[in-house]
């Protein structure tokens, strides 16, 4: 009962941060790592119990996505293929190497959440300037979005930021559509991820499936009460408990 109230309340935190900051997987990972959930697998999970946040979330802009039809089918294909790239390669990496890793990705995820708002100001004044991309530019746009979505498939955390990198960088500066769009690519590649993870059977169900809940009741609740919630201070809670979580699993895997 003491685990299902811990994972629950993790979810349920984590939903909150999501919907109002973003962040929720500083939470939710090491939850499931510290409730005894090996760390691949724990991976797994919380790509599985963020997904339903990721789809409702897109159906919410589905008014937004609509202006940019033409762009959708490019991003969903790249979703696919990137996500089911970055799961195969989480599945061969082993699990001693992938724990002893898990400090550097979620420093590589800390300093997404940190930096990325100051990234995407930049990328954006820089497309300002150049919006009409050559051949080049637009494969190396296409290879950055690939490069993103097969690290979401390999690891969740910090996703929704560099995907708004990409889009910024691609000329967009709608917030409205970009979110949409961040929303449908993070779908996409943890859908494909979640049919691979189920079918090697690395996802904890039960474990997972409490996060999910508490997730989707914590988001629920953010949607009514975020106007009073000030979206800084839980910014800079996120970064705070990032930081500590980060610096614990650097001393966890690597002291003495």
């Amino acid at each position: 009962m003491s685990e299902f109230l811990f994972l629950f309340c993790a979810g349920f935190l984590g939903g909150i941060l999501n919907s109002v900051a973003g962040g929720g997987s500083f939470i939710t990972f090491p939850a499931l790592l510290f409730v005894g959930v090996t760390p691949i697998s724990a991976n797994a999970s919380n790509t599985f119990a963020s997904c339903a946040g990721y789809l409702s979330g897109t159906y919410a802009f589905r008014e937004d996505l609509n202006a940019h039809k033409k762009e959708l089918p490019k991003l969903i294909l790249t979703g696919l293929i990137g996500g089911i790239l970055g799961a195969w390669l989480l599945l061969q990496t082993p699990e001693s190497l992938f724990r002893a890793a898990i400090p550097w990705l979620l420093l590589i995820a800390t300093v997404l959440f940190v930096f990325g708002g100051k990234l995407n100001i930049t990328l954006k004044r820089i497309t300002s300037h150049h919006q009409h991309a050559s051949s080049l530019g637009r494969i190396l746009l296409f290879l950055m979005l690939l490069a993103v979505c097969i690290y979401g498939g390999f690891f969740n955390a910090g996703l929704g930021i560099i995907t708004l990198s990409y889009l910024a960088l691609a000329g967009h500066s709608n917030i409205n559509s970009m979110n949409g769009m961040k929303l449908l690519v993070s779908s996409t590649v943890s859908l494909i991820a979640i049919i691979l993870f189920a079918y090697e059977g690395v996802i904890a169900w039960y474990e997972g499936l409490i996060v999910l809940v508490g997730s989707l009741v914590g988001g629920y609740i953010a949607a009514h009460i975020s106007r009073n919630l000030s979206q800084q201070y839980v910014r800079v809670f996120v970064i705070i408990a990032s930081c500590g979580i980060t610096v614990y699993f650097f001393i966890d895997t690597y002291a003495i």
